[in-house]
């Protein structure tokens, strides 16, 4: 541990540049996503601060220690997207440098552990299409980001999916689109999104508006995610059938009321439970509410106040 946040205070020093203000704003819209997100509880199979979920090599402070490696690259992929002049599709081969540097620091971080991987390119990609655009225009504007970040991707599947050909797959996401055709986050960043677009985004402002309080709102959108997306961390624990089991429970709750009614608590409970026993975690679905919660950070929009969780009391201030 001490290793780790050593490591994580030298990374920091390293950033020839600090980025302006526009870039920090960025950066840290994104940051605050993936912190709600490891803050969020319960989530089925997944690590909380009160569970480790399905996972035996990662806890809460895991995703923290990656979390703060991963901070600089939000930051200058948005600072990357600020400086560039050319189209969308020349950005993508500098933001993947710099990807490819704080993915080699996060793996290094946790000891091989990967706990945000998926988040470091999404998040990377949007910060820097977030950066473009702000760069064109006075305010990012929804549409228009996910379209920047989209034109930012063009192509990628066929590249670096199916051009493979006969070459023996190599990472985790070559190998499952060579057994089930999945495209995984590749495809869902050259769609634009579209989970986020049209499952978490709606989700999050609907439950917001419901009056509900932060940690509800961060559950419901989660699994709002869960029905629909190609969780490919799923497919590879558990093949299509545990991603259909996970869409489909998550379908049944939603169906309940979601995270907003004591019938859906109590069956994403039992759902938490059964993800467990099955070894099952819907990384990939827990990586786009981090991207969700950024994006809506990013577009102005203000979250409820937490509240203490049931059975604790009030914080007091200290007594000098």
């Amino acid at each position: 541990m001490k290793y780790a946040l050593r490591r994580t205070l030298d990374w920091y020093s390293d950033m020839s540049l600090w980025p302006h203000s526009n870039a920090w704003s960025i950066g840290s819209a994104f940051l605050t996503g993936a912190l709600l997100e490891i803050s969020t509880h319960p989530k089925p199979g997944l690590v909380t601060p009160r569970s480790n979920g399905a996972h035996e090599d990662m806890n809460l402070q895991t995703f923290m220690i990656s979390s703060a490696v991963i901070a600089p690259c939000l930051y200058q992929c948005a600072e990357a997207g600020l400086g560039h002049a050319g189209p969308a599709w020349t950005l993508l081969e500098q933001v993947r440098g710099i990807g490819a540097r704080y993915e080699a620091r996060l793996l290094d971080a946790t000891r091989g552990v990967n706990t945000q991987r998926g988040l470091l390119f999404s998040a990377g990609i949007l910060s820097a299409a977030a950066g473009l655009v702000t760069r064109q225009m006075p305010r990012c504007e929804e549409g228009v980001l996910f379209a920047t970040a989209a034109d930012m991707v063009r192509g990628i599947v066929e590249r670096e999916l199916r051009a493979l050909g006969r070459r023996a797959p190599q990472t985790a996401g070559e190998k499952l689109y060579q057994q089930y055709g999945v495209t995984g986050i590749r495809g869902e960043a050259e769609a634009g999104f579209p989970s986020v677009r049209k499952l978490g985004l709606p989700a999050l402002r609907a439950a917001r508006d419901s009056g509900a309080p932060l940690a509800t709102v961060l559950l419901d959108t989660l699994i709002a995610l869960m029905t629909e997306t190609e969780d490919t961390t799923l497919l590879w624990r558990g093949g299509p059938e545990a991603l259909s089991f996970v869409q489909s429970r998550a379908r049944h709750i939603r169906s309940l009321g979601g995270a907003l009614t004591e019938a859906g608590m109590e069956a994403i409970r039992v759902f938490d439970a059964d993800c467990i026993t099955r070894r099952l975690s819907p990384g990939g679905s827990a990586d786009l509410l981090a991207v969700t919660i950024g994006v809506d950070a990013l577009l102005g929009g203000l979250l409820p106040p937490a509240t203490p969780a049931p059975g604790t009391s009030p914080a007091r201030a200290p007594n000098f």
